[in-house]
């Protein structure tokens, strides 16, 4: 196998400690709503800086226990899909 395979599997991709995905969920949410907060309601960017730290520690907590979570939270993506019965009853049938 190339180094670069297992680097790669090895050493998930990071971004200031944190688990990519993960990390950039929290700066696209946090700074879209921090400054029309601050535009509309005049509030103070000192308490959203403080949020955007505490979440960011959460994830980088998160990421040492399973550092692949990035790549997990992509799987869920891609193979979560919602069964539908084909008779109707009460629960989850897989089998007709």
């Amino acid at each position: 196998m190339r180094e670069m395979i297992l680097k790669a599997v090895a050493n998930p991709p990071k971004i200031l400690w944190g688990p990519f995905l993960p990390v950039l969920l929290n700066i696209g949410l946090q700074f879209p709503i921090m400054f029309m907060a601050i535009g509309v309601l005049d509030m103070n960017p000192l308490f959203f800086l403080v949020s955007i730290l505490i979440v960011h520690l959460i994830i980088i907590s998160l990421g040492l226990k399973e550092p692949h979570l990035s790549t997990m939270l992509q799987a869920y993506g891609q193979n979560y899909k919602p069964t539908t019965n084909l008779y109707k009853s009460k629960g989850m049938k897989f089998a007709p």
